[in-house]
This record gives structure tokens, C-alpha cells and sequence, in this order.
């Protein structure tokens, strides 16, 4: 009897964009998706980062070098010019469509409490995660197969649900976006929209905040809140956003990473 493959052929020749893809979780589900046989177009604000990414990217998988390219966008500035363009680049000027895409840009409101909290740094915190992710939402359905099998999947952060001291405007902007996750899949059904809400991860992003915390151990303090008394890899978090490709009945939620935080 021949041998089937119809899990892990689910992503085989899918398109798949994911932005905030040269670093961190993003670059993990990159990493995943080509070793599913899929097509990605990685995104990202730095032409030299995008660059770097692709360059490992490559070197990881030779075989995969004609299934992955990368393009710069800014979900801060012009975003609705620079989501359009990044669209048009990854489906051929729309001659093709897209069956997924990934979102992991931004970095929140990281460094911003209550007390240094300005209207200035909290409106350009909630800039890219909210009005970014929306906008990329409202214009990518256009370019998208408009099927259960297609999604949309950014990410959020479990400060929302279990904030610590200082995290006031992190929890909003984590919040916001959860909220933005279900009112999204409605919106946009058949294509499904999740969140997935990570909680600490050695990134990139969390390892510079270890090397600026002058001497106290972060990632132990961190680990400690867990269940599991460690930090999460990106390897674990992108299992999540796979799963959620993969899966034709998921929409509308928010899954959490986090080793257990919000249970300790």
C-alpha cells in the first residue's frame, strides 16, 4: 500500500508571506514553511536585515532558493503605499494570490511605562501593531484565495492577559489587537484570522533587553514565571502559526505560547 503525505503536504506549494520575517518568530516560520515545500516572500523594514535573512535562508535550504525572496515594507509610514507594494510584489502584480500570510513586525511598546508614556510614544506604539496590521488586512484580502483555506495570523503578546508592573501600554496594545483578531475573522471570513499571543522568547528583541538590563538576569526572572522554568524558542512558537495554516476550522482566536505564564 503506498505511503500518504495529506498532513504534511498541507502547505506544499502554498504562497506564503510573512512580514517582520528576518528576525525572531518570523524568521523561524520561514524557516518552517520552506521545509514544508511552500513558497515565502519574507518582509521587513531593512533592506541590509532582509538581505541577511534571505542570505541564511539559502545557505539553510539550497534547495529552496527559488522558493524565497524578500521585499522591504513600512508599517509605519505610508502604510497603505507600502503594504500595496509589497503585495503586488509577492503575487505577480496580483497574477497570482496568496494562501497565507504571517505577520510578526513590530515591537510594541517595548521601553514604555506609565511614567515616561507620552502622546507621542503611545500613539506611535499602537502605530504598526494596530493601524499596520489592520490596514495590511484590509488590503490583502484582495490578494488572497478567498477560501477556508487561506488565513491571516499576527501576533500579540500575553501581557494583555496577565500584565506585570510597567506594562500598562504593552497590555493595551496586546489588547487591541486581540480584540482587532475577532472582529478581523468576521470581516474577512472565509479567510480565517487568528493571534497568536507569545510569551517570552529568545528573540532577537529579548535578548538585546537581557544585554541593557545592567547586570540583572532577565531571562532567569522571566523563566522563573513560567511553569516550565524556561524561555520559549521561536522554533516552539512557529509550531503554533503552522498548525494554524494548516487547520481549516480555526478563526477568530488568540492561542498562547507561553510555557504555562499565565497559569503561575
Amino acid at each position: 500500500m503506498a505511503s500518504t503525505s495529506k498532513y504534511l503536504s498541507k502547505l506544499h506549494d502554498k504562497s506564503i508571506l510573512i512580514v517582520g520575517g528576518t528576525s525572531g518568530i518570523g524568521f523561524a516560520v520561514a524557516e518552517a514553511c520552506l521545509e514544508y515545500g511552500a513558497s515565502v516572500v519574507i518582509a521587513g523594514r531593512s533592506q541590509s536585515k532582509l538581505d541577511d535573512a534571505l542570505s541564511r535562508l539559502i545557505s539553510a535550504y539550497p534547495d529552496a532558493k527559488d522558493r524565497v525572496r524578500g521585499h522591504v515594507v513600512d508599517l509605519k509610514n505610508d502604510i497603505e503605499a507600502s503594504v500595496t507594494e509589497l503585495l503586488e510584489f509577492a503575487t505577480a502584480s496580483g497574477q497570482e494570490t496568496l494562501d497565507h500570510i504571517v505577520s510578526t513586525a513590530g515591537t510594541g511598546a517595548t521601553g514604555i511605562t506609565l511614567e515616561n508614556a507620552t502622546e507621542e510614544n503611545v500613539l506611535d506604539a499602537g502605530k504598526m501593531r494596530i493601524a499596520g496590521t489592520l490596514l495590511l488586512c484590509k488590503i490583502a484580502q484582495d490578494y488572497m484565495s478567498k477560501a477556508h483555506t487561506s488565513s491571516i495570523t499576527f501576533t500579540g503578546g500575553v501581557a494583555y492577559y496577565r500584565p506585570m508592573e510597567g506594562y500598562s501600554v504593552t497590555a493595551a496594545t496586546a489588547g487591541g489587537m486581540g480584540s482587532m483578531a475577532l472582529g478581523l475573522a468576521v470581516d474577512l471570513k472565509p479567510i480565517r484570522v487568528n493571534m497568536v499571543s507569545p510569551g517570552a522568547i529568545r528573540t532577537e528583541l529579548f535578548e538585546n533587553m537581557v544585554q541593557n538590563a545592567g547586570g540583572v538576569d532577565v531571562a532567569d526572572i522571566f523563566a522563573k514565571k513560567t511553569l516550565l522554568d524556561r524561555i520559549g524558542s521561536p522554533e516552539d512558537v512557529a509550531e503554533m502559526y503552522l498548525g494554524i495554516m494548516k487547520s481549516g476550522s480555526i478563526t477568530g482566536q488568540v492561542i498562547h505560547v507561553e510555557g504555562g505564564f499565565l497559569l503561575k
